[in-house]
């Protein structure tokens, strides 16, 4: 009788136990540097969470790499319900194509919660620079080729490929310098050493208003740049890098608190305080499921898996 006791037991704690989640503090691994748009969303999202499961949400940011350091730390993580990821589309959809030895399986480690955020990106010049328009910039790249720099926190981010594409759709050629995050490049483009960056809207913002920056181009046309174009309007078809800002756990992550996560940020999401603040950093909300979310991944790393080896990009 007792030992049937135990067996019962034995069955029904980790069911109890995913019953009650959040039962303790939640780590959020943001891959990043404090200050980049990773960071913002992950922030505000650890808040949000915080005060609607009643459970502190805490951010550790683990920068570099692309983000494959942090990436690789929450692979590694138990798949209790207590560390997740808020990444960019870096790591678990870019850096796949690029490298061939990653301390984990981008497809294999991670169990895709949600997409979250879709963040306009934005091509940026230093007020010093002379540069005004987009057009000013790709004569620059075609005229002197190499001697415009910008910087990106690594060679699998979309502000590097988004660079990449614009090279291969205009013919102009510019100078990469990777950083281990989004922060020290930006002191550097805004000290003029840096010429030009493709950042998110959401952390560059800031430095527009304060004219340190001359915004030339943006992927997608939003109200708080009511005078920046498209690039299409600006002359150049076919931008088609973005930035998302994502929710995955590691693998083997019970599905009750997957589910269950993600219907939270969607609820989050469309909360009227939350909604607000997400307009006012320019970053725009994805509805989905977690099934919904691996089907889009899988595309996504398909599409950079093609780019990278049509334009021959290798990793620093």
């Amino acid at each position: 009788m007792a030992l049937a006791v135990l067996a019962l037991m034995a069955i029904f704690v980790p069911a109890n136990a995913q019953d009650n989640w959040p039962s303790k503090p939640v780590k959020v691994i943001v891959p990043s540097s404090p200050g980049g748009g990773t960071d913002i969303f992950g922030r505000l999202l650890a808040q949000a969470l915080t005060d609607e499961l009643r459970q502190p949400f805490v951010v550790d940011n683990r920068a570099g790499a692309s983000g494959n350091i942090g990436a690789a730390a929450t692979a590694k993580s138990a798949p209790d319900g207590y560390t997740f990821m808020v990444t960019a589309n870096a790591s678990i959809a870019i850096s796949p194509g690029l490298y061939s030895a990653l301390p984990f399986d981008a497809e294999r480690d991670f169990t895709p919660i949600a997409q979250g955020v879709f963040a306009p990106m934005v091509i940026v010049a230093h007020a010093g620079s002379g540069m005004r328009t987009l057009a000013q910039l790709i004569e620059r790249g075609k005229q002197k080729p190499g001697e415009s720099f910008y910087g990106s926190s690594g060679v699998a981010t979309p502000p590097f490929m988004g660079v990449k594409m614009l090279e291969s759709l205009s013919g102009a050629k510019f100078e990469h310098v990777p950083y281990k995050g989004v922060a020290p490049a930006y002191q550097d483009l805004l000290s003029g050493r840096l010429q030009f960056m493709y950042p998110d809207l959401a952390s560059i913002q800031p430095f527009i208003r304060s004219g340190q920056v001359v915004a030339l181009a943006i992927n997608r046309e939003t109200d708080l740049l009511p005078n920046v174009p498209s690039f299409e309007k600006a002359g150049v078809n076919g931008m088609t890098a973005r930035t998302t800002f994502s929710i995955v756990g590691p693998a083997g992550l019970p599905p009750q608190i997957a589910a269950k996560l993600s219907a939270t940020i969607n609820t989050i999401m469309k909360s009227p305080a939350i909604a607000t603040r997400l307009r006012e950093l320019a970053l725009i909300p994805i509805f989905d499921t977690p099934a919904e979310f691996a089907s889009s991944l899988k595309r996504e790393r398909d599409y950079w898996a093609v780019f990278i080896n049509r334009n021959g990009i290798k990793a620093d």
